[in-house]
């Protein structure tokens, strides 16, 4: 959705890449290979962003030694930008509007759903198990499908889980651990047809 806004794809990912590690520099080989675009196309937006000066250019590599090459160039995110605060707040928004269009994709045509629950990375809880919970007569290759484009569009994993309603009672019936942990861990239910919360 952002890509519209940025006017490049390719922008848009080394946006979200820098700042989802801002502590971290990157040379453009590296950048290339996680965001799966050309490398001529990471030098033309590391340069753009580096002439705004929301990326500053290093000397030397600032991690381990392993990492690149000695020739490599390494770039990281000026967090001292004035442009820093409202991308950072611009980027979390978009964030926002793409799980919602997730969501609202899976509601609409991933089957039909008793219980549809976000937990683990939606709601910043790194020691839930699953990220998200789907319950009913659920559609799984269009589920996985979807996942896998807002997986390659975040770049970041996503675990799901999937249960037709016979499993789902039955877990609940016997007070199945893993259960009783999603419901009481953080989580935002966005269907709920068992009256769970």
């Amino acid at each position: 959705m952002l890509e519209h806004f940025f006017g490049s794809k390719t922008r848009l990912k080394l946006l979200k890449t820098f700042f989802r590690h801002p502590e971290r520099a990157f040379y453009v080989r590296e950048l290339a290979r996680l965001i799966g675009t050309q490398l001529h196309a990471v030098r033309r937006e590391v340069a753009n962003l580096g002439t705004i000066g929301l990326i500053k250019h290093l000397d030397h590599n600032p991690g381990p030694k392993e990492i690149g090459t000695e020739r490599s160039k390494f770039f990281q995110l000026n967090t001292s930008s004035t442009l820093y605060p409202e991308m950072k707040a611009l980027l979390m928004k978009g964030e926002m509007l793409d799980e919602q269009h997730l969501v609202d994709d899976i509601k609409e045509k991933g089957g039909d759903i008793s219980l549809l629950m976000l937990t683990g990375q939606f709601v910043h809880d790194p020691e839930v198990e699953t990220d998200i919970l789907l319950v009913g007569k659920i559609k799984p290759i269009f589920v996985a499908k979807r996942i896998k484009n807002y997986e390659s569009d975040m770049q970041k994993v996503i675990r799901y889980t999937i249960m037709d309603d016979k499993e789902f009672n039955d877990r609940r019936q016997i007070g199945d651990r893993f259960l009783f942990s999603l419901f009481e861990a953080k989580h935002l239910m966005m269907i709920d047809n068992y009256g769970i919360n």
